[in-house]
């Protein structure tokens, strides 16, 4: 890690919404509305509660030693080969993550914009600025982040707030048609996506400037809340919109800026808000590009980690195009088997770095070059 990069703990916030709103506002109303139907809001308040819990586990162990991750902590408290153990499985995860990442992004441009272009050019555009970006480091990405998250949430407000007349507050009535079961079924579905990602985003806290940490415990949770908020209102709205619907459509904001139409004036907006998403989800890459290149680097003790930035996107790029023959096994991987992935591979981990630090105090003074 280069100890002169070095952000403030709002820029730190502010990339942490980039990393947990930006793909997450494409692609959860769908699949959550079609699962727990009009009571899957309901889901996303109880995921981001475990989200809560995760980030006060994170901040905890930041709080004790600032320059410590909990890989870091675990190499401390269960030796070298256990904390190598967790650390190969988490890289993978990694690899996995941001190449669904880039295949979500050629899905929405095959499926909603450019048709008739193969996924492929996307996937190599998209990870070829990210890598750029990724290389360029955290500095350079806490100050572009900070104006690309600002144009995503404010043209995703807009979009809701036209929508204004096309809700029917009535769709959102039984707020549980089938009961509890669906609403659980959807909070286990977002675990993984986006929530269970947030252990990965303990890897970013050691670059806060060290005399101006002390507000990033509150600037976190806040981001976090706005992350939950802007959530539930985009589900809210897509099923007082688009009613039983809503669960077909797939990304359901940029259907929402279909059908705005005021006076024949203001219509046709798809595009703003197709370029918002990519937006999100091209912070999203370029943070879990960063992430994955600083955890790679300091396993294999490297001291210069740019040079693994244009490797890890080629195999991420070779991932994108090998991975899944059809949507339905990606939307399988994403929301059935990442989460319970997520929960045994990084979740527990840090649970159990979490436990022991708590239970036995431990102060870790010397921290190693490598894993």
């Amino acid at each position: 890690m280069r100890k002169e990069e070095t952000v403030s703990s709002g820029q730190m916030a502010c990339l942490f919404l980039s990393f947990t709103l930006g793909s997450a506002v494409i692609n959860i109303p769908q699949p959550l509305t079609q699962s727990g139907n009009s009571g899957a809001w309901l889901s996303v308040i109880i995921a981001n509660g475990f989200g809560m819990f995760l980030l006060a586990c994170i901040l905890y162990l930041y709080r004790k030693n600032p320059d410590f991750t909990f890989i870091d902590y675990s190499r401390k408290i269960l030796g070298k080969w256990i904390t190598l153990c967790i650390s190969i499985p988490i890289l993978l995860l990694l690899f996995l993550i941001l190449s669904y990442i880039v295949i979500d992004i050629g899905g929405f441009f095959t499926s909603a914009m450019l048709r008739e272009t193969p996924p492929y050019v996307f996937h190599v555009l998209i990870l070829l600025v990210a890598a750029m970006t990724a290389r360029a480091g955290m500095e350079v990405m806490a100050r572009m982040f900070v104006l690309l998250l600002c144009y995503l949430i404010i043209f995703s407000l807009m979009v809701i707030v036209l929508n204004l007349p096309n809700y029917h507050l009535g769709y959102l009535l039984p707020v549980f048609p089938a009961g509890m079961k669906p609403v659980i079924h959807s909070t286990y579905m977002v675990l993984g996506f986006p929530y269970g990602e947030i252990v990965f985003f303990s890897l970013l806290l050691p670059f806060i400037q060290k005399e101006k940490n002390n507000s990033i415990k509150k600037y976190m949770f806040l981001a976090l809340l706005i992350q939950g908020f802007l959530l539930i209102l985009s589900i809210l709205c897509t099923i007082m919109a688009l009613g039983s619907l809503s669960g077909t459509f797939k990304f359901s904001l940029f259907q929402l800026a279909r059908l705005v139409n005021i006076r024949e004036i203001i219509t046709r907006i798809e595009s703003f808000i197709g370029i918002a998403l990519i937006v999100g989800s091209y912070m999203k890459t370029s943070i879990m590009l960063f992430i994955l290149k600083e955890t790679l680097s300091r396993v294999l003790g490297l001291k210069d980690e740019r040079i693994i930035i244009f490797p890890v996107m080629f195999i991420s790029l070779l991932l994108t195009l090998t991975m899944f023959k059809s949507e339905i096994e990606f939307f399988e991987a994403v929301f059935v088997v990442l989460p319970l992935i997520m929960i045994i591979v990084a979740v527990l981990p840090l649970l159990l770095i979490t436990i022991i630090v708590l239970f036995t105090g431990k102060k870790i003074e010397r921290k190693d070059e490598t894993y």
